[in-house]
Formats: C-alpha cells, structure tokens, sequence
C-alpha cells in the first residue's frame, strides 16, 4: 500500500449516506433543544467568523465592518466579541491594523479561493503574503477536481505545502462538502486534510450551491473523532455557508456536542462561518430586533 492507502486504512470509511442521515435526524429532534439557551447563543455569537468576500471589497467597506466590531466591544460589554474578521490576502494589513478589539483574529481566505485552481506556486505566494501581513489564521481551499480524479498525492501535497508557509499560524482546510457526492468521501477528504496538517476542517465557501449540512457536519465530527483517538491531536470544526438562522447555530452545536464532546465546545475549536446570524443571535440574546452588522 501506498502511504496515503496506509493512513486511510486506519478509518472507518465504510459509511452509508442513509445511516447518517438516521444519525443526525435523532440528533436533532432529540438533543438540540436542550441547547437553545442564552448561554449557549452567547457562545455561538463568540464563534462566528464575520466575513466579507465579495467582488465589492474595498479599503473602505472592509474599515466599516472592522469598525463595526470595535463599535461592538464598547456597545455590548455583556456579550463575547466575534472570533474573526475573514477577508481577501489584499485586506490583511489593513485589519489587523484597525482591529482594537483584543481577541479578534484577522484571518485571510487564500490559496487561490474559492476554486483552488492555481498552480501550488502561486497558492504558496498568496498564503506567504498573507501571513507576512498578519492573518492570524488561514483559510484555504482543497483541490476538489484532484480528490474527486482520485489523485489524493497532489491534494495532501498542496495541503501540505500551504501549511508549511503557515507556519504556526493555524490553517483551515475547506472541503467544499457540497460538491463531493458522499458521506464516504466527506470523510476520506476530512481525514486526508488532518494528515496533510489541517488545524481545523471546513465545510464550504459559501460560494457553490450546497454549502453546510448538518450531514457534512455529522461526518468531519467523526473524522476528528477518530483522528483524534488515532494521532492524540485535536483539529478544530468550521461548519460554513448557507447558516441563515439562529436554530442552524444550534443544530452544528448541538452535534459537535454530542459528536466530539464539551471538550470541542471552545472558541479555539469551533467556528462559524456565517456574518448573516450575528444580528439574528444578538436580537434573541437582548430580546428585541437590532440590526448591529
């Protein structure tokens, strides 16, 4: 066997579509409304990564949001701050200059996001730039075209890559979840990014058509499970795209609780991509409708 047939074969790949789909179904309608307290929305709201990644971008709308959140810390002294302000390699600098907020890490989506489809060299580049400016963490996208070919060599390899010009800055791999056709390949892509050095999984960009499941979700918990009891090292969860409600928050806690455990309920562990529920979580949590973000 090869290396990479070798690591593999430590997991439990043989899962079925319709075994999760049982599994989070009972998750859900028996386990997440115990967690819908203002406890826990304060912590999800603490876990949010607020983003900004449009063709829009510029100097001065990325300085409103980040000023939004500096305006936030003053304004709701009872609530957490937001984990991250996620934003283009081009913008680095400039948020990590204006950020007041201590805690608030400038992150940067990059290695030719949302496609991946740039040669390695340049990925490398644009990763390198961006941890030179400051990103404090790193977001980047797997090579979905090369995992579906089967070429999983290139896919570990460019992970590996990137995370060697990280660095010690922490790196998120995005699977793009929606568009790899199984529970079974959700998982092999979760496992395959951990051992290329992801230091958290992600499900999506947002930017394709089926972004996060509660499904997807379900699968990369178990991966990290095993990952974990296998290699003793813990890798961070960032379900993303397409959480519109405060009740989706609640669904993605709920299983990574019942899934990973307390222990995976940090703000250093679990994420959030998502700026559209930050209004609809500080509106339950103060019990009237604000429109902060």
């Amino acid at each position: 066997m090869s290396k990479i047939e070798q690591v593999l074969s430590k997991y439990n790949l043989d899962i079925t579509d319709e075994e999760v789909k049982d599994a989070v179904k009972k998750i859900i309608a028996e386990k997440v409304h115990e967690n819908d307290t203002q406890e826990v929305k304060k912590f999800l709201f603490g876990s949010i990564e607020l983003t900004t990644l449009t063709t829009q971008d510029s100097d001065e709308s990325v300085l409103r949001l980040v000023e939004k959140v500096n305006k936030f810390d003053q304004e709701y002294p009872f609530m957490p701050h937001v984990a991250t302000v996620v934003t283009y390699p081009r913008f680095t600098k400039l948020v990590k200059d204006s950020l007041e907020v201590e805690g608030v890490i400038p992150t940067c989506v990059s290695g030719a996001f949302p496609s991946s489809q740039a040669l390695i060299e340049v990925k490398t580049v644009e990763t390198g730039l961006a941890v030179r400016d400051g990103a404090g963490n790193i977001d980047i996208v797997m090579h979905v075209g090369q995992f579906l070919s089967g070429d999983y060599e290139t896919v570990v390899d460019e992970i590996q890559q990137q995370k060697e010009t990280c660095g010690d800055v922490p790196m998120k791999v995005i699977l793009e979840t929606g568009d790899l056709g199984s529970a079974a390949n959700i998982k092999t892509a979760s496992i395959l990014s951990m051992y290329a050095g992801a230091d958290y999984i992600k499900t999506s960009t947002g930017k394709e058509k089926i972004s996060a499941t509660p499904e997807a979700v379900y699968v990369m918990c178990q991966a990290i499970k095993e990952y974990y009891e296998e290699t003793g090292n813990k890798v961070g969860l960032k379900p993303a795209g397409g959480i519109n409600s405060v009740m989706d928050a609640l669904t993605y806690y709920t299983i990574v609780k019942e899934v990973l455990g307390k222990e995976w309920l940090t703000n250093e562990l679990f994420r959030l991509g998502t700026s559209r529920i930050a209004n609809l979580i500080l509106s339950e949590v103060v019990g009237q409708e604000v429109k902060f973000f």
